[in-house]
């Protein structure tokens, strides 16, 4: 018997793992998987590059002004099996991870005209079923009809030390309080921004993935999806 097609939301704070365990569940389950937040990271990137961002302010004006100019779509990349992200025709999926992008996409995300463009792109993906999809507002405003829904979270220094470690990979020299800071930054703003702020569906499964290695995660997480596609 075939298993059938659902979606999977997944919500939860910066550097938790998120899109690490959507990757994991695309390529065991052959789901579709979108990173909602890389949409807002390459809004994040047009702006910097078309000085919408400067002196640490995000333009407001020039940014709505803007926003049709924008355009934002996911093409999978069959040989790495992974969905990459293209601004305006150019693949970005490398030049939206950096630590600029990483300092104002929360600021960007708050702005409610952003927030509705991206989530009406995210709704259309996952019209067709078959999708995993990973941000903060996943199960609460673009799937909330997703048949699972995942809560994930961890320590801020266990999330800071991970993200610290992927920075250095990358040659982007970082110290640990600067990550964490900008950790404590982000939290607080998807936290108690006014639009869609992160805030855990009344049906998520909660992950804490502090004291979890990537196996015995995947391992408790695809015993869920097992039991929701059966």
């Amino acid at each position: 018997m075939k298993n059938k097609e659902i979606n999977i939301a997944i919500d939860g704070y910066s550097s938790c793992g998120k899109s690490s365990i959507a990757k994991d569940i695309s390529r065991k389950f052959n789901m579709i998987y979108v990173d909602s937040g890389a949409m807002y990271r390459a809004v994040t990137l047009f702006c910097l590059q078309n000085s919408i961002i400067e002196k640490s302010k995000v333009h407001k004006t020039k940014l709505l002004n803007s926003l049709n100019n924008i355009d934002i779509k996911y093409n999978y990349n069959k040989s790495l099996n992974i969905s990459e992200i293209f601004l305006n025709g150019k693949n970005v999926e490398n030049e939206i991870r950096n630590k600029k992008v990483s300092n104002y996409v929360s600021k960007v995300s708050q702005i409610a005209e952003v927030r509705n463009k991206l989530i009406k792109i995210q709704q259309d993906i996952c019209s067709k079923k078959n999708v995993v999809m990973d941000g903060r507002d996943i199960a609460t405003k673009v799937m909330p009809d997703a048949e699972l829904k995942f809560f994930i979270t961890a320590s801020i220094e266990t999330r800071a030390k991970r993200r610290f470690d992927e920075l250095n990979k990358s040659d982007e020299m970082v110290t640990i309080a600067e990550v964490l800071n900008n950790l404590n930054d982000r939290d607080n703003d998807d936290i108690n921004r006014k639009i869609n702020p992160l805030i855990k569906s009344e049906d998520a499964i909660v992950i804490d993935n502090t004291s979890l290695n990537f196996a015995q995660q995947n391992k408790l997480i695809f015993n869920y999806i097992h039991e929701a596609r059966n």
